[in-house]
């Protein structure tokens, strides 16, 4: 048995002059969360219609409820232009919407795109609702504030639904290029990665990896971290690095106050080869302003500097409370607060800078000599993808 689902676009409805790209990469987006599932997606006038079989409906409802720029999607019946066949479909969905709520209040939504059809969107509105009241005398109209609601739209054929389910919105993965996260085992920069693939970001993302100073447990974490993010991206490669290192050399030669701010320098450079190795044209990072000693303005600056790539920070005027609650919404909150120390605990100073001046910590950062080592840490970085 077949099954048909309206689908809804949001912010795509506003680019007109590349509209038709950002709808391929949505579909593609759609069809790459499917494998062997049968399917067939086929656009028309702002909406995506897609065809399934009944039994791969729990597939077909994941992937829509995490593909990043659908605005809702819900199950639709295709019928002939006749008010007979929408009459009686339409009943069908108020019995099955009515038992679900006890009854309840309706309202009748009509858009009618085809102007050759000989009621208006109005008339079609009353006609069924009328029909309706006539055969479910348990249910009241209330245009205002319903229980429930459908939907008609007449356009090459009539499709009748009712109550849809909200999507993520956004724009589809993919069509903004692509972004590289520094990802972390805490709470904000998977929100972090979560909100530029909101923006059409594809993501790849490097963790920092000090063993035996952080435990196996800690890139345990980092990983099901990832595989929650793929979960909306459609897929996702994690570089884990080598750091332990990097840091045994800033403990020996870096002044105590300064170890933070270098160690987030020689990130961001490792993190920038890998970018650019791999065509990568930004990074992003859940640095929220004045959050912590490293993220002051004049932190953020230094750290920047150490990349000729555009850094993106989504998370910078935040409070923790919204960003808890985003982690919440995306399943990431729980792990990240699994109680596993990053690298970024490792020789915390006690008193860290947080007014550093650019220029004498690059001069700091030169006098490490630590090239080889980043690149050597770069050379043994591990690949795992996520789907």
């Amino acid at each position: 048995m077949e099954i048909l689902y309206l689908i809804k676009i949001g912010e795509l409805t506003l680019k007109k002059g590349n509209r038709n790209q950002f709808e391929k990469q949505l579909k593609f987006n759609i069809k790459r969360k499917l494998p062997g599932v049968s399917t067939r997606i086929t656009i028309r006038k702002g909406r995506f219609f897609l065809e399934g079989r009944m039994e791969d409906r729990e597939k077909i409802e994941e992937a829509l409820s995490t593909t990043i720029g659908i605005a809702g999607y819900t199950i639709a019946f295709k019928e002939k232009k006749d008010m007979e066949e929408i009459r009686e479909r339409a009943l069908e969905v108020a019995r099955e919407l009515s038992g679900q709520h006890n009854g309840g209040t309706f309202k009748i939504e009509t858009r009618r795109s085809d102007k050759s059809f000989p009621l208006t969107s109005y008339q079609i509105s009353a006609d069924t609702g009328a029909y309706i009241l006539d055969n479910l005398p348990e249910v009241k109209v209330d245009v205002h504030n319903p229980t429930w609601l459908i939907s008609i739209e007449v356009r090459d054929f009539a499709y009748i639904y009712g109550n849809e389910k909200r999507g993520i919105t956004g724009l589809p993965v993919g069509s903004a290029g692509r972004g590289l996260l520094l990802l972390s085992g805490g709470i904000d920069s998977p929100v972090a990665g979560y909100m530029m693939a909101r923006r059409g970001l594809r993501l790849d993302a490097v963790y920092f990896h000090a063993y035996p100073y952080t435990s196996d447990e800690a890139l345990d974490k980092v990983k099901a971290l990832a595989r929650k993010i793929a979960r909306y991206t459609g897929g996702l490669s994690l570089f884990v690095v080598p750091f332990t290192d990097f840091q045994l050399l800033l403990n020996s030669k870096a002044r105590e106050e300064e170890i933070t701010l270098l160690m987030r320098a020689g990130m961001v450079r490792i993190a920038d080869t890998i970018a650019k190795n791999r065509g990568i044209q930004c990074m992003i990072t859940g640095e929220s302003l004045s959050q912590v000693a490293s993220q002051t303005v004049e932190s953020i600056t230094y750290t920047g500097s150490n990349t000729e790539l555009p850094v993106f920070r989504p998370l910078i005027g935040l409070d923790k409370e919204s960003i808890i609650r985003v982690a919440k919404e995306i399943d990431t909150y729980e792990t990240s607060i699994l109680p596993y120390d990053d690298c970024c605990t490792i020789f915390s100073p006690k008193h860290p800078l947080v007014n550093p001046v650019t220029h004498k910590l690059k001069e700091s950062f030169s006098h490490l000599d630590a090239e080889d080592l980043l690149k050597e840490a770069v050379e043994k970085s591990e690949r795992v993808f996520f789907k």
